[in-house]
């Protein structure tokens, strides 16, 4: 499914604040469809004079009339004057008889979209879009007061729409979990902040939250103040919301209730009239966030004290290196320390992010540091390089490579250049698919295909091939040194980016 910049861009010539415009209204789609009872369709203008729909909103509050997803096609000739009108007038243009959809009658009228502009530098306000709103008309009753309501605040948002007053350039953007809808609660509000509409469910909440009267002829302001009065924190922008004044978003807590409310104040040529606010009961999902919150600090402080621990272990492998007799248990207890504090790194990442994916290469970079001991110890000049990106990984992916990384610049140090001065590079390349390391070094290198036997070795094979699934290679040859290239499958990404955990 193409989206809407890629659809305007593909046939339209809307310039990028006309998009930027219309995403902000997007969002709002399913507002408009459930206040309107109606399936809401925005269609841009194209190079050829017609109109592509770019999204499509169905309504909660009523059955929608379109089976089928209409974005992507173009508007119907039996809708193309209508909306044509309306583009070129800026003026709403109804339906002068029902018009048929797949058996079904219908209502349809056409908003045109006008963007505002800041300060009016851009030139004057003018259609970008079309809204077109299709009414079911096949269930003829007289409305109840609630789908009254509803309907005059479509009408209300849909003017001031027409005009740019919708959407407000103040209202704050990106995701905010627990956005009401028009379903979960809805107040209208005067002018002067008093209450002259209020659904059942915007009742219910309230009177949860310990207000027992009519919210209907009271101040909205006054109420929310007496039910807040006892409360610690308060928001500083709820007295500009609860008087409708403002088109913002905050949150309401009492007796143990937390309610979000957000406001649209209703304008008619520019000067506000009143407004509608939206409200809906959101404790269960501030208690759960609560307890995310609080498992995420927990979390982070167990990988905060396990690596202290590991710290603590290290640093005792150290103190019984330098006190073991020989060579060779010095050289041994010297790996394992190096193995331990490698594994503490990204720990230490795990503790101070907010989420169980690490930057690898900060980790890396401070696994590095770890060659400068070696080399000391080895009288080796090493001069370590790394080149390219490991990017985000998980922790299950991320501890086990630091090892093994860890075994492998070790032994191109101890080993591969033995003594000698020359250059470690690492080369990362991470693609969709995959993540490829090489680890070259300058060394003496070794007759090719001959491949060390030892613990480290042993260590890397089972790590790469065994936790990580991928595979290893050693290229080497007599005076040019050793290459070991690494193949890593990326299997987790997919899903993770689906669900949303990676934080690339």
């Amino acid at each position: 499914m193409s989206t809407l910049s890629d659809l305007i861009s593909q046939h339209g010539s809307s310039q990028e604040g006309d998009i930027e415009w219309l995403h902000s209204l997007v969002r709002d789609g399913q507002l408009l469809a459930d206040l309107a009872f109606a399936d809401v369709v925005f269609w841009a203008p194209t190079n050829n004079k017609s109109f592509i729909a770019v999204a499509h909103a169905r309504p909660s509050s009523a059955a929608t009339l379109f089976y089928r997803d209409v974005v992507t096609s173009m508007v119907r000739a039996e809708w193309q004057e209508q909306v044509g009108e309306a583009y070129l007038t800026g003026k709403i243009i109804e339906s002068a008889s029902p018009a048929w959809f797949e058996e079904m009658p219908m209502k349809v009228r056409a908003i045109p979209v006008t963007r505002s502009f800041r300060g009016n530098s851009e030139g004057p306000a003018s259609p970008i879009a079309v809204i077109t709103a299709h009414t079911n008309l096949s269930d003829t009753r007289t409305p109840s007061r609630l789908e009254a309501a509803f309907t005059r605040s479509a009408n209300d948002i849909f003017q001031m729409i027409a005009v740019g007053d919708f959407p407000d350039w103040g209202a704050p953007t990106g995701p905010r979990r627990g956005a009401p809808r028009a379903s979960d609660g809805l107040l209208r509000l005067d002018v002067d902040g008093v209450v002259t509409f209020a659904s059942p469910n915007s009742l219910s909440a309230f009177n949860r939250m310990g207000f027992v009267d009519e919210l209907e002829g009271e101040s909205l302001a006054e109420i929310t103040t007496a039910l807040v009065s006892g409360s610690h924190t308060v928001d500083e922008s709820l007295p500009v919301v609860v008087t409708g004044r403002a088109p913002w978003r905050t949150d309401v807590e009492s007796g143990g209730v937390t309610l979000s409310i957000r406001a649209i104040p209703v304008k008619a040529d520019g000067v506000r009239t009143g407004a509608l606010v939206l409200t809906r009961d959101v404790s269960e999902l501030r208690h759960q966030e609560q307890e995310l919150i609080t498992k995420d600090a927990t979390i982070r402080e167990i990988h905060h004290r396990v690596k202290n621990n590991l710290q603590t272990v290290a640093s005792l492998l150290r103190i019984q290196a330098r006190r073991a007799r020989s060579d060779e248990a010095q050289e041994a207890l010297g790996q394992a320390m190096r193995r331990v504090a490698a594994i503490a790194v990204v720990h230490d990442t795990l503790a101070i992010g907010i989420s169980q994916n690490v930057d690898f290469d900060e980790v890396f970079d401070r696994v590095l540091m770890l060659v400068a001991e070696v080399a000391s110890t080895h009288n080796t000049t090493a001069h370590p390089k790394k080149e390219g990106e490991f990017g985000v990984l998980p922790s299950e992916y991320a501890t086990p490579l630091a090892l093994a990384l860890t075994e492998l610049v070790t032994n191109a140090v101890e080993h591969g250049l033995a003594g000698q001065e020359g250059s470690v590079t690492i080369r990362a390349l991470r693609n969709e698919d995959k993540l490829c390391v090489a680890v070259i070094d300058t060394g003496l290198g070794l007759p090719e295909g001959h491949v060390g036997t030892g613990l480290g070795t042993q260590i890397v094979r089972t790590l790469i091939q065994g936790e990580l699934g991928g595979t290893i290679d050693w290229h080497t040859s007599v005076g040019s040194g050793t290459e070991v290239t690494i193949e890593i499958p990326l299997r987790w990404l997919k899903a993770a980016e689906e669900t949303g955990r990676v934080d690339a």
